[in-house]
């Protein structure tokens, strides 16, 4: 099911450019009760069914980044271009979006990642919130929050801006042991000065919250549910095998970035990612990895909706959205 915005949505590059530093198909509605917009407005949010899952991706907004000839420490700002422009997107910048999946299990409403928290745009944090109003989501519905990792885009949609303040504090937040002790308990000074700010944040955070459990790789979070560590864009990064019947989605996180570029391009290195040759080999081992099992996979840079498969193609992959 898709429900199509009226309004698109551009986060200020200067913001998030201090800030980042660092199968079955589609259950979609029928055109004839679909909202309709123009093509380069996304839906507002996306439902499928995963076995007898229900699965709900909610729309965050999109970055409309400037082109930056450090992005990619391995290609050009031309080859970015030309790759985009390769998959029919626009190369007048790098159209990174945030979406958020969810996921009802019983009586279990379970959410990964939270969102930019609106605090890399003024809009932003209201596009989560409309966007689960429109999928007819409640917040206070949430059980489980899974994280990823720690970065600014998926971590401040659980805190408020000004006083820190818990958006959810009646839901479990699950986060990946590595990650938690790598920014939450690391000594700050010992960082990088690129990323003690977001160590600051998150230690004036995550400790005093007595809602967070830790899990270790390869770890049931709840039933049904299994991580997966994927590291290398940050120390812990973990994706999820989700499970029901013979099928099974993979919450991929941020192991790669824009599919057109990363996806069709495994071994170019993103400047997001912390240690590029560890990405890169977490992200062939995991397209590998589904490619084998025909995994659906779901990315949180991957679009609206950012559903699908991943195909082998020579040394390379490619990255084929589900349509209704």
């Amino acid at each position: 099911m898709i429900e199509l915005t009226r309004r698109n949505f551009v986060v200020s590059a200067a913001t998030a450019t201090a800030v980042f530093g660092l199968a079955r198909p589609l259950a979609f509605l029928s055109p004839a009760h679909a909202q309709t917009a123009s093509p380069s407005e996304p839906p507002r949010f996306a439902r499928f069914n995963i076995g007898e899952l229900e699965v709900t991706q909610l729309y965050d907004g999109i970055w409309q980044k400037p082109h930056d000839p450090q992005f990619i420490r391995n290609a050009s700002v031309e080859d970015t271009k030309k790759a985009l422009r390769e998959a029919n997107l626009t190369d007048a910048h790098v159209p990174i979006t945030f979406t958020i999946t969810v996921i009802r299990m019983g009586d279990r409403t379970i959410m990964f990642d939270a969102g930019t928290g609106g605090q890399l745009a003024p809009t932003a944090g209201l596009l989560m919130k409309e966007s689960m109003q429109a999928a007819g989501i409640d917040p206070k519905s949430i059980n489980v929050i899974v994280m990823t990792h720690f970065h600014p885009d998926h971590i401040f949609g659980l805190m408020a801006k000004d006083t820190n303040e818990q958006i959810f504090p009646d839901a479990e937040l699950v986060v990946p042991a590595k990650e938690y002790k790598y920014w939450a308990e690391t000594s700050i000074s010992s960082l990088p000065e690129a990323r003690q700010g977001l160590a600051k944040r998150v230690q004036a955070t995550f400790p005093k919250w007595k809602n967070v459990r830790q899990i270790e790789d390869d770890q049931e979070v709840v039933s049904g549910i299994r991580s997966v560590a994927t590291n290398g864009h940050t120390p812990g990064h973990t994706s999820y095998i989700i499970s029901s019947g013979s099928n099974q989605l993979m919450v991929l996180g941020d192991v790669s970035n824009l599919p057109a570029l990363f996806v069709r391009n495994p071994g170019w290195h993103a400047a997001f990612d912390q240690d590029p040759e560890m990405a890169e080999k977490s992200r062939r081992e995991t397209f590998d990895r589904v490619v084998a099992d025909k995994i659906t996979i779901t990315g949180y840079h991957y679009g609206m909706p950012g559903i699908g498969t991943i195909e082998k193609d020579g040394n390379s992959y490619v990255f084929k959205p589900l349509s209704a």
